[in-house]
């Protein structure tokens, strides 16, 4: 018997996701880091005396894509671009 892979957006994650997006949708990241001056530094991990800034840079690139009326022109790896095609259907732009 095989076994039934459903789909994403039947899965717990994917739903609880959307909630977290409906919850956020009108929220500035700006805003965020302005309530919690400490932000940066949780989302920010060091090895090896290299600061790695977990998705700063391409959340700068990201945001604007997913939120912007207009269809983007992604320069992403195809992974990425694909997700941001998704979320814009899913959320009707």
């Amino acid at each position: 018997m095989a076994t039934r892979i459903s789909p994403l957006h039947e899965r717990t994650a994917w739903k609880a996701l959307r909630a977290h997006h409906a919850e956020m949708r009108d929220v500035h990241l700006r805003t965020l880091f302005a309530e919690d001056p400490g932000r940066g530094e949780r989302f920010t991990a060091s090895f090896d005396q290299w600061g790695v800034e977990l998705g700063k840079v391409l959340a700068s690139r990201i945001i604007p894509e997913l939120t912007s009326r207009e269809v983007p022109r992604l320069a992403h790896d195809g992974s990425t671009n694909a997700l941001i095609r998704g979320f814009r259907r899913l959320a009707g732009r």
